[in-house]
């Protein structure tokens, strides 16, 4: 079969329309950092010996929460001050936890947990999950836990960040116009040889 160049072109500019302007479905991964301050209860009184935080209390007092100290990226509209819902969780032995904090249309669930100090003055654990929520795609997360000496007291006082990771692009749209050119090129011999 003998195309003429006129067709060619036309099917050589379609293939190369579509590899260049396709609309595709990307990741949407959240972006920036968000931080949280309080107070926790934790099963003992020894920062030493804890193996779990019972109840988070936000700046105000109120139990079963923490307070959102900043926010950047998309958490930014997450006004300081806001109470952020947090779950019970044990972090000796690393526990998963589902819905750890949850503020501002965010979940974020903690996939595990390093204890990096831990002392009768000093508690420090670091660790991953997922955060989802407001039409974003699930995104990783690493965040970091502090608090220091209780005192013997039953309240500590806490900070908690989270910081998004990046998640590169897979390559698609370079795909897409790989495969254009090469039926481009794949036309144009065809063209020749017939």
């Amino acid at each position: 079969m003998k195309l003429s160049k006129t067709i060619l072109a036309v099917l050589a500019t379609g293939v190369l329309s579509c590899g260049l302007f396709s609309q595709q479905a990307q990741a949407t991964a959240i972006t920036g950092d968000i931080q949280f301050a309080g107070e926790v209860a934790f099963d003992t009184n020894s920062l030493a010996t804890a193996t779990k935080v019972v109840t988070w209390f936000d700046v105000f007092h109120n139990a079963g929460f923490s307070s959102v100290t900043s926010g950047t990226g998309d958490f930014a509209g997450i006004a300081p001050g806001t109470s952020a819902a947090m779950a019970q969780w044990t972090f000796n032995p690393s526990t998963p936890t589902p819905g750890l904090w949850s503020v501002g249309g965010f979940t974020f669930d903690l996939l595990s947990s390093t204890v990096v100090t831990q002392n009768a003055s000093t508690l420090v654990i670091t660790g991953n999950g997922i955060v989802s929520g407001n039409g974003f795609d699930p995104t990783a997360m690493d965040w970091s836990f502090t608090t220091q000496s209780s005192g013997g007291k039953t309240r500590t006082t806490f900070s908690f960040s989270a910081n998004g990771v990046a998640v590169p692009d897979g390559g698609s749209a370079v795909a897409l116009l790989g495969l254009a050119l090469t039926g481009i090129e794949v036309l144009r011999r065809r063209l020749r040889i017939g």
